[in-house]
């Protein structure tokens, strides 16, 4: 139990910007492990996200402006950890000609054209959905959302090459078989438990697809996996299912 409570505050402190423990400079020695967790975070990010969007509302705040503040409280959050690597790879894959450029481009902290444009459209979606999805549905569609888009992320690192010889992926390490399934599980489980069993299904095959459109095209870009590919991933697959959801839950 010590171990599992150890990588989910690794994964609490990867995730979010709330303050754990760990020594400086220095990734924790159970990260790679600390994969396994990452679902469970994902899940109360989406709670709080959720919880805070339903606390507007009820306040008479409109859902419109209920649900931008409450997008922005889930980047206050994490730090716009995934959002940041959305637009890096629109930049590079959309920016530039050659592998070199592409991955100079991505590693440029400054925000491109197609960044801009990437995270307009993926904040545009994930606002319109939400303002859809009925009061009552709104926290455990968070909650899916965001526990699927980050349970792909270590099948993902263990099965894509590096493109690079350093960087935040390569220093991480990948994780083993064996955490990846743990963490696909219990994505599915959080979702089983928060969702309709068909809802939750069409929701984590969509997040399975995301994942595998964004290997793809990584793999064709670049090569291989960077943190901004992982992240970019976790993205697309919360904005497909807040949208998927949207659809199935919306009241006539």
């Amino acid at each position: 139990m010590k171990q599992w409570f150890d990588d989910f505050k690794t994964a609490v402190a990867f995730l979010t910007r709330l303050p754990m423990p760990h020594p400086d400079g220095a990734m924790p020695q159970n990260f790679v492990r600390a994969h396994r967790m990452f679902p469970v975070v994902g899940a109360l990010i989406g709670a709080l996200v959720g919880l805070l969007c339903l606390g507007l509302r009820s306040m008479g705040v409109p859902d419109l402006a209920a649900a931008a503040l409450a997008l922005g409280g889930s980047a206050i959050l994490t730090g716009a950890l995934h959002e940041d690597g959305l637009a890096d790879v629109a930049d590079g894959f959309g920016g530039g000609r050659t592998l070199e450029s592409k991955l100079e481009i991505m590693r440029d902290s400054r925000l491109g054209t197609y960044g801009a444009m990437i995270l307009l459209v993926s904040f545009a979606a994930k606002l319109s959905a939400l303002v859809a999805i009925p009061d009552g549905y709104v926290v455990p569609s968070l909650i899916a959302a965001h526990a699927l888009g980050r349970g792909i992320l270590p099948a993902m690192s263990l099965n894509l090459p590096y493109a690079r010889k350093d960087g935040l992926a390569r220093n991480a390490g990948q994780p083993d078989a064996a955490t990846a399934t743990i963490a696909g599980g219990l994505a599915l489980l959080i979702a089983l438990l928060s969702l309709s069993w068909s809802n939750a299904l069409f929701a984590a095959v969509l997040a399975s697809a995301s994942g595998l459109g964004i290997a793809w095209l990584a793999l064709r870009q670049i090569g291989g996996q960077t943190g901004d590919v992982l992240g970019g991933a976790e993205q697309v697959a919360e904005t497909a299912i807040l949208v998927l959801l949207a659809a199935r839950l919306a009241q006539p």
